[in-house]
């Protein structure tokens, strides 16, 4: 009997024991196949200890007249019709020449003085076909007169007339060459044949290169001067394809040569047309007041003013970059997770616009309530952090 009762009572024990076991590891699986709650992509969450030390703080989107700056660099430049390039067309040996970088000149004046047998046979050659064409003027003149008489055949006035025409062509062609040596054929004659030429200025302004020297043979093709007129000069500016926008003419610059603290003073009148290859476009604007320090081919650091409008701002340090896109933080909702207060932010894409007096204009994406949206204005890159480095920051 009592053999009987410790079997029982053994029996009873191994059950408790078995169901105390399972009853544990159904808690423990439980407690396993809870699932971790997974946070949209553009969610940050921070307990209210985090927020603290990340110095977050809440405004709201303004209204504010932003006229907004863009720093470009760019370099002093000439409209074409102020520089020339000097070249003679026939060539020839320098003679004389006294001119160096930096001097003045005028329009007209004689910058160097050539020498070249062409220039003799231009004019022998010019001489002769105009004597010949007035005698076959005279003779056209005359066969025209006596055929009206029936005195000549057709056929002669005709070789006549030919003779007249090819002459006279030969005498225009000679003459276009003779204004291009720089010899003015209404003052030649047979006693002011000369073999030298002057190369005078077309423009009045300072000579920038100087590429002869006496006795040194110059072909057409060569360039013997330079000459810049600096009285308009123009800024070339070169902008990003991402600023095409914010520039247009009649808008102010300010500019400033070789880190001088000297101010200048521009307005753009042409905006390119065109985007390069480097994703650049050129923008031009002219000097305002002529500036004794500044010359051609100067590198400039310069300013473009923005026209002043009411746009959607919030300070510069409320929009962040990331992946190459900005960025704002807006409140999204407070909760509670295992006794803690959990606070959740959105990150909101926009479009960055100007920029003035730290704030920033930005371009709010479609159907955003800005009347209600609670946006972090401080503490905005930290809130980007601890989205970088998920889990750094985990609300646990």
């Amino acid at each position: 009997m009592k053999t009987y009762k410790f079997l029982c009572l053994s029996i009873l024990s191994a059950f408790i024991i078995a169901a105390t076991s399972c009853n544990g590891g159904k808690k423990a699986e439980t407690k396993v196949e809870k699932e971790e709650e997974v946070l949209p992509e553009d969610i940050v969450e921070l307990r209210a200890d985090q927020i603290k030390l990340a110095e977050i703080s809440l405004g709201k989107i303004e209204m504010r007249s932003l006229s907004g700056t863009l720093k470009v660099n760019g370099q002093v430049t000439v409209a074409p019709q102020n520089l020339a390039t000097v070249c003679v067309p026939l060539g020839g040996f320098v003679k004389s020449t006294s001119l160096v970088p930096g001097n003045a000149v005028r329009k007209g004046q004689t910058l160097a003085i050539l020498e070249n047998q062409e220039f003799v046979d231009l004019q022998q050659n010019y001489l002769e076909v105009k004597s010949k064409l007035e005698y076959a003027e005279a003779e056209y003149k005359r066969h025209n007169d006596l055929y009206k008489e029936d005195v000549y055949s057709q056929k002669n006035v005709q070789q006549v007339t030919s003779e007249y025409k090819i002459l006279k062509a030969q005498l225009i062609a000679l003459r276009q060459k003779l204004e291009l040596a720089g010899i003015n054929p209404n003052r030649l004659t047979e006693n002011t044949i000369r073999r030298s030429v002057a190369v005078t200025s077309p423009i009045s302004g300072y000579v920038k290169a100087v590429n002869v020297s006496i006795g040194k043979y110059v072909a057409p093709s060569d360039v013997l001067f330079e000459i810049v007129n600096s009285d308009q000069l123009l800024l070339e500016l070169t902008l990003f394809e991402k600023d095409i926008d914010k520039v247009s003419a009649g808008q102010k610059i300010r500019f400033y040569i070789n880190n001088e603290s000297e101010q200048h003073d521009a307005v753009i009148y042409q905006t390119g047309n065109l985007v390069n290859a480097d994703k650049t476009y050129k923008v031009y604007a002219r000097v305002k007041e002529k500036c004794k320090n500044v010359l051609p081919g100067m590198y400039a650091n310069a300013i473009i003013e923005g026209t002043v409008n009411d746009v959607t701002a919030l300070p510069s340090d409320a929009v962040v970059s990331f992946d190459d896109k900005d960025y704002i933080f807006v409140f999204a909702k407070n909760k509670q997770e295992g006794g803690k207060s959990i606070t959740e932010y959105r990150m909101v894409q926009v479009r960055k616009g100007v920029s003035d007096e730290g704030y920033t204009e930005v371009i709010l994406p479609d159907g955003f309530d800005q009347t209600k949206a609670k946006v972090v204005i401080k503490g905005a890159y930290n809130l980007l952090s601890a989205k970088k480095n998920a889990g750094d920051m985990a609300c646990d």
